[in-house]
């Protein structure tokens, strides 16, 4: 009976403990806006969008198993959707957020087919293929596009009754979508696709035994990826106003791929700390080093892996085991036995144990047929 009502104790615990943390985070994010810099409202505002974007690519990489270099190429998709249509059509923001999603989801669904006989390395490049041939296309499509010139837009302009910012109410909007857009990603782990696309990644042959249908999962994590890529693509047009072919290069798809290892594959709470990382480190490495940022952000890449093997959404816990680890080497023994001398060897606790573990003697010719003691003595007979 204390077992389970100490169980339920904990688990209450648990629960008020994940429910204050939420709330502080919530009173913090959107406090955040009026107490920061315009700048930096931006930079938090591109922290989520880019969130969005990883929370895809976690589906894809981290739950799916699959590997893409071509993350960029659907954000673009994304981005030039909602551009064409507020700069061609003069169609409102929230109009283009369901096109961009439903236009990316098609486009990721069409693109999993082909890569179902794909995998590894094979597939990254690919996938890659169509990140560095996409930004050509769009300069060749300059009627729509507006070639290497791009389309400039305008930003979402806050309603009179709000009396926010431009920022700030950008930062709204954004943050808005990005909560949706992170709870279905949750909610899509948590059911039988989130179920299927781990099994799926662990081991292909047990899944398919399980009536785990392959090609189906496989094509369905591209087509979710895709979507969430285009959905954070049309809310960087939302944020910057501009977009130009130049602006998702291939090195776009390997950042953000860097930026979801370094957050951490397969957790939830990784893509918001990969965002975080892409947005920030490069403005860190720029101050330590104008000559040279690309080499200060790799070796910021490299120390993070050495020190956060799985990410750092992992890190918390690999400290916590680490600490609590520490305590039992230096410790005596548990149950309160003193430890032996340096030099000596311990003395075994039971007399038992320690014949029982001891090897035994080989056996003697000479005592082989020795008659034992007591016997009567043999006659010839025997």
């Amino acid at each position: 009976m204390s077992t389970i009502s100490g169980a339920f104790g904990t688990e209450r615990a648990r629960r008020l403990r994940a429910a204050l943390i939420t709330a502080v985070v919530a009173a913090v994010v959107v406090y955040a806006p009026f107490y920061l810099a315009p700048f930096q409202v931006f930079q938090l505002t591109m922290v989520l969008l880019y969130a969005v974007a990883l929370a895809g690519l976690n589906l894809l990489v981290g739950f799916g198993g699959q590997i893409s270099l071509g993350h960029g190429a659907f954000f673009a998709a994304g981005a030039y959707t909602a551009a064409v249509m507020l700069d061609r059509y003069g169609t409102g923001h929230l109009a283009t957020l369901p096109v961009a999603a439903a236009g990316c989801f098609l486009l990721g669904l069409g693109f999993g087919v082909p890569a179902l006989r794909l995998r590894g390395l094979h597939l990254a490049l690919v996938t890659l293929s169509f990140a560095v041939f996409l930004p050509p296309l769009l300069k060749r499509l300059e009627p729509v596009t507006g070639g290497s010139m791009g389309l400039t837009v305008n930003k979402p302009e806050p309603p009179a009754w709000s009396g926010l910012a431009e920022d700030q109410w950008t930062y709204f909007v954004v943050l808005a979508v990005a909560a949706v857009a992170l709870l279905l990603a949750r909610n899509l782990l948590e059911s039988r696709v989130g179920r299927a696309l781990r099994a799926v990644r662990d081991n292909e042959s047990a899944a398919e035994v399980m009536g785990v249908r392959l090609s189906l999962h496989k094509t369905l994590a591209f087509a979710w990826s895709s979507m969430f890529a285009g959905v954070a693509g049309c809310l960087y047009t939302w944020v910057i106003g501009f977009v130009s072919p130049d602006s998702f290069g291939f090195v776009l798809s390997i950042t953000l791929l860097a930026a979801l290892v370094v957050g951490g594959l397969g957790s939830l709470y990784g893509p918001l700390l990969g965002g975080a990382f892409v947005m920030y480190v490069p403005s860190v490495s720029q101050d330590i080093s104008e000559a040279a940022p690309g080499v200060v952000f790799g070796l910021l890449i490299i120390t993070v892996m050495f020190v956060a093997p799985t990410g750092l959404a992992g890190l918390p816990v690999r400290v916590l085991s680490a600490v609590t680890r520490r305590p039992l080497r230096t410790a005596g023994p548990p149950d309160g036995t003193p430890e032996a001398a340096p030099g000596t060897e311990a003395e075994p606790r039971s007399r038992a144990g320690s014949t029982a573990s001891a090897p035994l003697p080989a056996a003697d010719p000479s005592v082989v047929d020795a008659e034992p003691v007591g016997a009567p003595p043999r006659t010839e007979k025997e």
